[in-house]
């Protein structure tokens, strides 16, 4: 049971109203995060800039998240993700490198492998020791890098929300959310995102 109550979106308005109709499925995370109204849509635009528009790919995006939620305890976060990771192409013997934090699996490519430790380090320490970064950066542009690295900030923010608030957990919804994040041209008020 969560600590805080779940806003009910019916009895929402302006942006965020507009918000969770727009919304395939109406999430707890977000039935949460709306307590905080003038911070839900700007976090929103920036969950789905990572989900949808940037450059550093699918598969490392949900590598890096599943790590975060691994490594923070982000159950809701690691639920919501699988199906992603599924979707995007992630097999399920890299999903299980990362719930047993095994991130030197013969699984991952030279790349994963330079992201995963590379994510650990952010996650972990805040800063990255020289030889991980110039590895990370041996594999991914510097838009990548700080892209990266703003996902992974974004998903610890997730974590530390549905945590402490012990957000009840949703059915996973799959693909949904991300499909709509991938359609999404605007923002709830028309402007683009």
């Amino acid at each position: 049971m969560a600590r805080l109550s779940l806003i009910d979106p019916g009895k929402t308005d302006g942006e965020v109203a507009k918000a969770f109709a727009s919304m395939p499925v109406q999430l707890n995370i977000f039935r949460m995060m709306a307590h905080a109204e003038t911070c839900m849509i700007p976090q929103m635009r920036l969950g789905g800039a990572i989900l949808a528009k940037q450059d550093l790919g699918h598969g490392p995006r949900e590598l890096l998240i599943l790590l975060v939620a691994k490594i923070e305890g982000g159950e809701y976060e690691w639920r919501q993700h699988v199906p992603i990771a599924e979707g995007v192409g992630l097999s399920e013997e890299r999903i299980a490198a990362i719930e047993s934090l095994d991130l030197s699996a013969a699984c991952f490519d030279a790349a994963e492998l330079a992201l995963l430790a590379f994510g650990r380090q952010v996650i972990e320490n805040v800063r990255v020791e020289d030889a991980v970064f110039f590895k990370m950066k041996s594999h991914f542009s510097e838009q990548e890098i700080v892209e990266a690295i703003l996902a992974i900030g974004f998903y610890m923010t997730m974590a530390r929300l549905t945590e402490a608030t012990q957000t009840d957990l949703d059915p996973a919804a799959g693909m949904s959310v991300f499909n709509n994040a991938q359609g999404a041209v605007t923002g709830p008020g028309g402007e683009a995102l």
